[in-house]
């Protein structure tokens, strides 16, 4: 069954889909550190440009990193921000007077 965290209760499909999340961010946010590593390192090196734009390169994919994970983990559905998120077998809220299923209307439209 799910652990407590923080006085909440979360299944294993919820604590599944936070490591996938995770996961995700982190494989992304390392790839596009190392496309503005390249980007900006790259041209550094082949033309023997100073080592300076080599460590501004690694402080600007250090960034990337850092902001890519942040953009991501930023997005997921969080139960305190009213959002039920993608998770399997939770169905989103639906607002008040809004039909429950898509091309369905209310009964008294």
């Amino acid at each position: 069954m799910g652990k407590r965290i923080a006085g909440t209760t979360r299944s294993d499909a919820e604590r599944d889909a936070i490591t996938v999340e995770i996961g995700f961010a982190v494989l992304t946010g390392a790839f596009a550190a190392a496309l503005v590593y390249g980007v900006i390192a790259g041209p550094a090196w082949y033309f023997d440009l100073p080592d300076a734009l080599r460590s501004v390169a690694a402080v600007a994919a250090c960034l990337t990193f850092v902001a890519r994970v942040v953009q991501v983990l930023w997005r997921f559905p969080r139960p305190g921000r009213g959002l039920t998120g993608h998770l399997p077998g939770r169905r989103p809220e639906t607002p008040a007077g809004q039909p429950s299923q898509p091309g369905r209307t209310s009964p008294d439209s």
